[in-house]
């Protein structure tokens, strides 16, 4: 198997990024629970996902040469 993807479609790299965040705002006093956690990652991997298919699309329509 040769599956590759982009980091920024990366769960694990979602989570370890809202993990350092949410350690941070305990440190300032707010609490972010594992749910909340993981609604975070959802929710940022869903975005991740929807920016890369406007990017694919705004590519399209930029691009200087014709489809067939």
């Amino acid at each position: 198997m040769n599956d590759l993807k982009t980091w920024y479609m990366s769960k694990t790299v979602w989570g370890g990024v809202v993990a350092i965040l949410a350690s941070c705002a305990n440190l300032l006093g707010l609490e972010i629970t594992a749910e909340d956690e993981r609604g975070i990652v959802d929710g940022l991997t869903a975005l991740a996902a929807a920016a890369g298919g406007l990017m694919a699309i705004w590519g399209r329509i930029s691009a200087r040469t014709r489809l067939r």
